[in-house]
C-alpha cells in the first residue's frame, strides 16, 4: 500500500478511537447515573468527569485531522474528513447505546438515516472535476 492509503488508514483509526472516547464523555455519565454512581453528583462535578475523558478525544482528532488533512499530506478534504467523523460518531454511539442501553432499540427509520449518511459519505467523496 502507498503511504496516502496508510495516512488514510490511520486517520480513519484515529478518528474511531477518538469517536470511541468521545461518546463515553458525552453519554457515558447517563450509565454511570443509572448505574448510581454519579447519581448524586452536581451537574459540575458531572461536566469535568466529562472534560477530563474529552481531553484524551482530543488527543487523537487533532492528530486525525491534522495528518488527514489534503493541505498537510493527507488525503481528506476538510468537508471529507467532516463527513467520515460524524458517520463514525453515529456508527459508534449505535453500537453504545445497543451494548450499554438496552431498553434503546433500532427502528426501520433509524437504519434508513444511516443509510442516507451513508450516501452523504458516497457523495462527498464523488470527484466533481
Amino acid at each position: 500500500m502507498n503511504s496516502a492509503v496508510w495516512t488514510g488508514l490511520a486517520t480513519i483509526g484515529l478518528l474511531i478511537v477518538s469517536n470511541i472516547i468521545m461518546t463515553f464523555a458525552w453519554y457515558g455519565h447517563l450509565k454511570l447515573q443509572q448505574m448510581g454512581v454519579t447519581s448524586h453528583w452536581p451537574l459540575i462535578g458531572v461536566i469535568f468527569l466529562s472534560w477530563g475523558i474529552a481531553f484524551f478525544e482530543y488527543s487523537f482528532m487533532v492528530p486525525a485531522n491534522r495528518i488527514g488533512f489534503v493541505e498537510n499530506g493527507g488525503p481528506f478534504t476538510l468537508l471529507q474528513l467532516k463527513i467520515v467523523q460524524e458517520a463514525l460518531t453515529l456508527t459508534i454511539f449505535t453500537a453504545f447505546v445497543t451494548i450499554f442501553f438496552k431498553s434503546e432499540t433500532l427502528h426501520w427509520n433509524h437504519f434508513v438515516s444511516y443509510g442516507l449518511l451513508i450516501l452523504a459519505v458516497f457523495f462527498a467523496f464523488l470527484d466533481t472535476k
